[in-house]
């Protein structure tokens, strides 16, 4: 449910109320039926169907509703007003868990009541359930009309080529976006094979950006992903993945991770150098940061295949990685350290996050910063580094603040796994000082700094 916001037009309680535009007295349009006898007539129906109020409000999920049709206290619409004395008008379970809280106040004026009973205030009512049948009936009309259009255009799009194919595919991604009667006429009619079929080696680009972008907001069911995962189809959407605006990209990105999830998907689909590249000139795209988290949660799901992993640490992942980590947010932060790490069970990965030199100051940063899980995946990428040469990486990331934040850890509330990885690798730090140079290097206010 979205938060509402007032419409512009709104009026004062009690004496008017704007809606689309029209000026209502609430008194006199209900004396003379509300909307020119709209409610008196047959929106309380839909194909024999009564309107329910609840479900008109979930189904519309209207981001702009007229304010008095709000309640002050859950900003939502209300389902069953109620006044009390104060004139005030709330949403009835709202008003009474108030008043089950021990407030004998009005919420928006903060008066004492002087009277505790509530009204049922049924003309408000009549224009909540008037206006969101309204809204019902014509965004029902839309979406009838764009199930046939749907069909219409996938009937057109078996004959047309050229210009006219791209158009056609252009006012088909329209439909399906907005209506899910219009997602449901493609599922049904055939359309997702009709549209992978467009799929191939001579894929023109403006086709194929259509195409996908189509794909992904329809529900793919196990045949046609498994249509979807043929080479050519797979490399028409990669090639995508590299070329198109960013939109496609991060498209191209939902599409790939749809395919992944089926189980009989092949991991040599994804070990493709020209699929990692494309996902790593996503993710450091600084033109455009809204590509990063989608690509960054599809280069996670890539590492979870071993075979993988060496081709990603080849393409020169690793350095790209550390050094975009301070620009990240936690999500992607998060998403960045689980790759890392992955990659760390690799012999390349541990050698390409040894000779980084911003492994180590990046990583000891994390530790403690964002979330258990961020803290247990820098641990083991730093678990790594030290093991591979204790004498080199060690001094570097006790000088970083590591010893203070690996007592922090021990002493906080984290998993009984993450705090021994901790007491472990102080331990391997600690080798190559005496006791009293360590117990300096592990002052707190280093690492607070």
């Amino acid at each position: 449910m979205p938060m509402f916001q007032p419409c512009k037009e709104d009026g004062i309680l009690g004496i008017e109320v704007r809606l689309d535009g029209c000026i209502l007295d609430v008194d006199r349009e209900v004396k003379d039926g509300v909307f020119g006898g709209i409610v008196a007539g047959n929106c309380n129906y839909v194909g024999g169907e009564r309107l329910d109020l609840k479900k008109m409000i979930e189904e519309l999920n209207l981001v702009e509703v007229p304010s008095v049709f709000i309640c002050p206290i859950s900003l939502e619409p209300m389902q069953d007003p109620v006044t009390l004395c104060t004139g005030q008008t709330y949403e009835q379970s709202n008003i009474l868990r108030w008043f089950s809280l021990g407030h004998y106040t009005c919420p928006t004026t903060m008066q004492e009541l002087w009277d505790d009973t509530i009204t049922s205030n049924k003309t408000l009512l009549h224009l909540i359930h008037a206006w969101f049948s309204q809204k019902y009936v014509q965004m029902r009309k839309r979406s009838e009309d764009a199930h046939g259009r749907a069909s219409e255009l996938l009937g057109s799009l078996k004959r047309v080529k050229g210009q006219s194919r791209i158009m056609a595919l252009k006012e088909l991604r329209g439909v399906v976006v907005r209506h899910c009667l219009g997602r449901k006429a493609v599922v049904e009619e055939g359309g997702v094979a009709l549209l992978s079929s467009f799929l191939g080696p001579f894929t023109s680009y403006a086709v194929g950006c259509e195409v996908v972008s189509i794909l992904v907001n329809l529900g793919l069911d196990c045949e046609s992903k498994r249509n979807l995962m043929q080479p050519a189809k797979v490399s028409s959407i990669v090639d995508l993945l590299n070329e198109g605006s960013v939109e496609t990209k991060v498209n191209c990105v939902r599409l790939i991770e749809t395919l992944m999830e089926e189980s009989d998907f092949r991991a040599q689909i994804v070990s493709s150098h020209s699929l990692l590249a494309a996902l790593m000139r996503l993710v450091r795209d600084k033109r455009h940061p809204n590509g990063r988290f989608p690509g960054l949660r599809l280069l996670k799901l890539v590492c979870t295949c071993e075979k993988a992993r060496a081709l990603t640490v080849s393409i020169g992942a690793i350095p790209q990685l550390v050094e975009l980590i301070p620009a990240l947010n936690p999500e992607s932060v998060e998403l960045a350290l689980f790759v890392l790490n992955a990659l760390s069970s690799v012999p390349e990965g541990r050698r390409a996050l040894k000779d980084c030199s911003g492994t180590i100051p990046n990583v000891v940063k994390l530790l403690m910063r964002v979330s258990e899980n961020c803290t247990e995946y820098a641990l083991s990428i730093l678990w790594c580094v030290c093991k591979v040469s204790p004498e080199e990486c060690s001094p570097v990331a006790v000088d970083a603040g590591l010893a203070a934040k690996l007592l922090l850890v021990i002493q906080s509330g984290c998993s009984p796994a993450v705090k021994q990885r901790a007491a472990e690798l102080l331990k391997l730090c600690s080798l190559n000082y005496s006791d009293t140079i360590f117990i300096s290097k592990c002052k707190l206010t280093r690492t607070m700094r």
